[in-house]
């Protein structure tokens, strides 16, 4: 069943599909959501208990900050790539989906890894150390594989998308690079061609993605970010400290 403008507005008794800010779409026998391309104003969105399968037209609902999707057929975690960019999203309800497996711990960093911004996943509260742990061992989410759509990219096109990093300055990435601790690059081997967009990727790819972004966090999520670094670098000093026992 495709969800439909009638359907939407009838639901969310509203006038107009940018007036949506809560939606109620629960047991409706979804599969069809491509409507969310024009709802990009909704803030809590409840889907639960239909046959929705891809999540790629949520990814233009900017304001989200509540997603529920309890019995789907949400086959795949690739399939929150297109979540990534939803950084208002802080409560997600995704179990009883065939993507959550068999294994809970490991579907449950693997998505914090993917979405660390949350702060409740399913009926669980997210904790600090559960996403320090989950960068660290959670499984990465793949972008699912298919033809680039402007909605899964942010607007941005594949190409844009895959070495955004390049449309710094020299100078700004150089920076990047210093607060790393990575070698300076020199500017004549600084272009935004493949060649060297493929050599920038496989240095400290993951780091330099984390210093970018945090130039978009704001006080109380640098907070976070700090919080979660400081108990990693404790559990990291914890390990040292019984290296020598256990060598014995």
């Amino acid at each position: 069943m495709k969800l439909t403008r009638k359907l939407v507005l009838s639901r969310a008794k509203a006038s107009d599909l940018e007036s949506v800010k809560k939606l109620n779409c629960w047991g409706c026998n979804l599969t069809d959501i491509s409507i969310f391309c024009e709802i990009s104003n909704v803030e809590v969105l409840t889907l639960s208990a239909n046959n929705i399968s891809s999540l790629e037209h949520i990814a233009n609902c900017h304001n989200l900050t509540e997603l529920y999707l309890r019995q789907n057929d949400i086959q795949s975690l690739s399939e929150l790539s297109h979540l990534k960019h939803l950084t208002s999203l802080k409560v997600l309800w995704l179990a009883e989906n065939p993507c959550c497996g068999t294994d809970p711990v490991k579907y449950r960093l693997s998505v914090l890894r993917a979405l660390p911004g949350l702060q409740k996943l399913d009926s669980q509260v997210v904790t600090e150390e559960e996403i320090a742990l989950a960068l660290e061992e959670g499984e990465e989410v793949i972008t699912p594989a298919g033809p680039a759509t402007a909605s899964s990219l942010n607007g941005l096109t594949e190409a844009d998308s895959e070495y955004d990093s390049l449309n710094y300055s020299v100078d700004e990435r150089n920076k990047i690079h210093a607060y790393s601790g990575i070698k300076p690059l020199p500017k004549e081997k600084f272009s935004s061609s493949r060649e060297a967009g493929s050599s920038l990727k496989k240095r400290s790819h993951t780091l330099e993605a984390v210093l970018l972004l945090l130039k978009d966090l704001d006080a109380e999520e640098l907070k976070t970010v700090q919080c979660a670094t400081e108990n990693k670098l404790r559990a990291r000093s914890r390990q040292k400290e019984k290296m020598p026992i256990a060598q014995h």
